[in-house]
Parts: structure tokens; C-alpha cells; sequence
């Protein structure tokens, strides 16, 4: 097995992201390094693609996106589409958590979209901002490196996805109806008894592959809010602004 960067948290999802991250590689079809990544694919423009057909989709106007590279052409096309889109800071590294992408913005700065899709440009043309000031989210996509077809996700194993949906749940940020999504390779669908969902994972209603669009119908409930308890000592240590945010929302 890969020496993950946060390999230990969960031993069995550890397992199936090492088998993904390396069936990729051998089937050829990753673009670039994989191992502790959310990983990038062949035809992710095509499973942005798919995913631009659903019906929640046209509707939005307000995107949350992961930062990661196979997500770029789906936050490019949400800015073509008229769309906000919020995306984090990279492992919310920085004293603020996102930025925001105003496509009629970006346009009147003569801002190319390509630019402002990656997570460079996106940082460097986005405008920060705190989790408060954010608007009710309409559409959510999250990175993932393995999914099963009954709405099952697992991340890189930092647990970035589920502490920012859990922030954003506390802060009414999420609205009813807005679909939880991704975009991945088919060789990143696994068994739906290959990755276990805990009370604190959030699951998916839509996966788009380079393939298919599917939908879940996922059986597992969506969790409230944050589970404080299974944040990690390292989140509180690498995230700056964290301590202060749980201060905030829960007034501890």
C-alpha cells in the first residue's frame, strides 16, 4: 500500500483509495500523480459535461466547487453558465476559507475564465470571503477519490468536504433541495460495500463519470452539522481560522 498523506484515519477507506489511486495508473486513464490526491482524469471535461445536464444543474445560480484539478472544467463551465461559484482555499490553509467568482466580475476585468477556473487563478482573482458572508448554496460539488452507486464518497482522507458541509449546515448555508454531487472516472466506482458511511459523512445524490450520470438515491441520512468530536488535532493546527469559527458558531 501507498504511504497516503492521511493514511491511519480509516483503515478501510485507506484500502479502497490505494486500489482506485492505482487501478487508475494501470488502466491509464489518471492525468498526472494520484496518491493523496483527489484525483485528476481523462474525459473530466466530459463528466462536467454530464453533469451540466441535470435539471438541478440549469437551475442554479450559485455553485460551491472543490479546488482540485479534475473539477476545473466543471467550475469553468459553471462560470460560462452565468453562475457564482465559491471555492475554497486549498486544505483551507489561508485565514480565509473561500473566495467568490462573479462571471460578470471576472468578464468586465477582462478576466479569462480558463484563468479563473484553476485554483491559482481563482485565488488570485476571487474575492475572499468567510462562511457568513456566503450565500445559500444552490448546487454542491466535492472532490472524491472513490464512490459506490448508492451515493457512498470518500475523500483524500483530510476530511476538508465533510468539515466544510458541516459548516455550512450550521450556518444555514445549504439549502433544502440542493443536490450533493461530483465528477469522477468510472474506475473510481467501486461496491457500495466497499466504502462504509459514517454519521458524519455526507453522501452523494448525483455522480457524473466520463460514462454515466448517476443517481444514488442514496439511502444515508446527511448529517446536521459539524461532529466536532472527529475533528482532527492536526485540522485545528493547519487550519487558522478554525478554533475561531467553532467559537463563533457554537459560542464556546
Amino acid at each position: 500500500m501507498t504511504h497516503a498523506r492521511w493514511a491511519g484515519r480509516n483503515t478501510d477507506k485507506d484500502v479502497v483509495r490505494d486500489e482506485v489511486w492505482t487501478a487508475l495508473v494501470d488502466n491509464e486513464v489518471n492525468v498526472g500523480p494520484v496518491n493523496s490526491r483527489i484525483p485528476n482524469f481523462a474525459g473530466a471535461d466530459v463528466a462536467a459535461l454530464n453533469l451540466s445536464r441535470l435539471a438541478q444543474w440549469q437551475e442554479a445560480r450559485v455553485v460551491k466547487c472543490n479546488p482540485d484539478p479534475p473539477q476545473i472544467p466543471v467550475r469553468l463551465r459553471a462560470l460560462y453558465d452565468g453562475k457564482i461559484v465559491y471555492a475554497p482555499v486549498p486544505e483551507l490553509v489561508k485565514g480565509f476559507p473561500f473566495v467568490r467568482l462573479d462571471p460578470d466580475k471576472l468578464d468586465s476585468k477582462g478576466v479569462q475564465f480558463e484563468l479563473a477556473a484553476t485554483s491559482q487563478g481563482y485565488l488570485e482573482y476571487g474575492d475572499p470571503c468567510e462562511f457568513e458572508d456566503m450565500e445559500p448554496l444552490d448546487f454542491i460539488v466535492v472532490g472524491c477519490v472513490a464512490v459506490t452507486r448508492n451515493g457512498g464518497r470518500t475523500g483524500k482522507g483530510g476530511g476538508f468536504a465533510d468539515l466544510e458541509l458541516g459548516i455550512f449546515r450550521e450556518l444555514g448555508k445549504v439549502k433544502a433541495d440542493a443536490p450533493i454531487t461530483t465528477t469522477v472516472h468510472s474506475t473510481q466506482v467501486v461496491d457500495n460495500d466497499r466504502v462504509i458511511m459514517l454519521d458524519h459523512d455526507s453522501a452523494l445524490h448525483f455522480i457524473a463519470t466520463e460514462k454515466e450520470l448517476i443517481d444514488t438515491a442514496t439511502p444515508y441520512p446527511q448529517p446536521t452539522g459539524v461532529a466536532w468530536d472527529f475533528v482532527q488535532e492536526d485540522q485545528y493546527r493547519d487550519i487558522p481560522f478554525l478554533e475561531t469559527l467553532r467559537s463563533r458558531i457554537t459560542g464556546a
